[in-house]
């Protein structure tokens, strides 16, 4: 705790739940209750306060089983691997996941626009993280954070804070907007290649560019057996890009190492999709420099023939999946699903090899540009953390 000099100059020795309450708003109809958007765990970014992505109830054929209301303005804050540190700030109303924990001021010496830098704080996380409990999924709770002891600056110290901090907020999400923008740009280009290839190259089916391999299936759940092997499932397969840092673990025998061992060039494709038809055949490449892993049975590789791109392959099938030819063709009840006999059938438009690597280095040139913004952001991020926990102390 902080001594004398810190009181002398306003600031106080609080516990988090004495200028912080938790918002236990729920609403059992939430579609009833006027609420259209849907947050999960998912939808956070890592030290990121923005809520870019969410799921609309409209698009949600069951619904959802979240009931946990936040307001626009609370703070959003995932109480499960906190390591993770997803917390954020929302511009709208709507339902989230019970792994949220939803936070505002709840006293006059606490600013609101604070608060989320606060949680963001390293003093939190690692408040947080040493009350976590859990092997496989660690957790912490209200009850826990809200003992968080910490030094409260005084409301001018706060309004300083806020306003620097709030500048540097800015430039990060000047970053992540233009990442944005450079997906919708991707989408474009792919999306008038696929037209313009469906009208005017022929067409070929899947099965004719590559091998289609279903992925293994995770049974029994938890079995490490003696060869534990990463492998990938849908949550790591992101916009045309695989997420390769978190990895679960199941054992692979040789025999599934043979088969279910993925290559640089290997296209993954996501088989189903619970919440929109429309997501399904969701795809990416496996890059030169991946991991030894293997993939699930939620996921379908197509492995190119030497006359195919992979990258091409890849925009080809984002290109039907956009123009909604992947979602006419999945099988649809609760889960859409595709499955390799629904794949087999489709048709892609086959372009001469040479048209194929020019929209594949077009494609992989936007995509590593996507990088090098994220690298950008990758870089300030400490820097914002170093210069947020400073003034979270007395005397900056």
């Amino acid at each position: 705790m902080m001594g004398g000099d810190a009181a002398r100059d306003g600031w106080r020795s609080v516990r988090f739940g004495d200028v912080v309450r938790q918002v236990k708003e729920t609403a059992s109809d939430p579609e009833g209750a006027g609420f259209t958007r849907v947050v999960g765990l998912n939808h956070l970014d890592s030290d990121s306060l923005r809520v870019t992505r969410w799921n609309n109830l409209a698009n949600m054929p069951d619904g959802t089983s979240f009931t946990r209301i936040f307001r626009a303005g609370q703070v959003l804050f995932g109480k499960r691997r906190a390591y993770q540190r997803k917390v954020a700030v929302t511009e709208f109303d709507g339902v989230c996941s019970g792994d949220i924990l939803v936070f505002e001021s709840s006293s006059a010496e606490l600013l609101p626009d604070f608060l989320p830098y606060l949680v963001q704080s390293d003093g939190f996380f690692d408040h947080a993280l040493g009350t976590s409990a859990g092997s496989l999924s660690p957790r912490t709770k209200w009850q826990d954070l809200s003992r968080y002891e910490f030094e409260l600056p005084p409301l001018s110290h706060q309004a300083l804070a806020v306003e620097i901090l709030g500048a540097t907020r800015e430039v990060a999400e000047s970053v992540e907007a233009a990442a944005e923008r450079l997906n919708e740009l991707v989408e474009g280009v792919i999306s008038g290649h696929y037209r313009t290839l469906s009208d005017a190259a022929p067409a070929a089916l899947v099965t004719e560019m590559a091998v289609l391999t279903m992925g293994r299936q995770k049974a029994p759940k938890y079995d490490l057996g003696s060869n534990p092997t990463p492998y990938v499932r849908v949550a790591n397969v992101g916009h045309l890009e695989l997420l390769l840092d978190e990895l679960e673990v199941m054992d692979f025998d040789a025999m599934d190492l043979a088969r279910f061992r993925l290559k640089p060039g290997d296209v993954l494709l996501t088989e189903g999709d619970i919440v929109s038809p429309l997501n399904v055949g969701r795809s990416a490449v496996f890059p030169e420099d991946g991991p030894t892993c293997c993939f699930q049975n939620t996921l379908i590789r197509l492995r190119a023939t030497e006359d195919i791109d992979p990258t091409y392959l890849m925009a080809m099938i984002e290109g039907a999946r956009l123009s909604g030819v992947l979602a006419a063709t999945a099988n649809t009840t609760t889960v859409s699903h595709l499955g390799l006999r629904r794949l087999s059938e489709v048709r892609l438009p086959l372009a001469n090899a040479e048209l194929q690597r020019q929209i594949g280095a077009e494609v992989t040139s936007l995509l590593a540009f996507r990088t090098k913004l994220r690298d950008f952001r990758n870089r300030t991020s400490p820097v914002d953390r170093a210069l947020r926990d400073r003034l979270m102390k007395a005397g900056a």
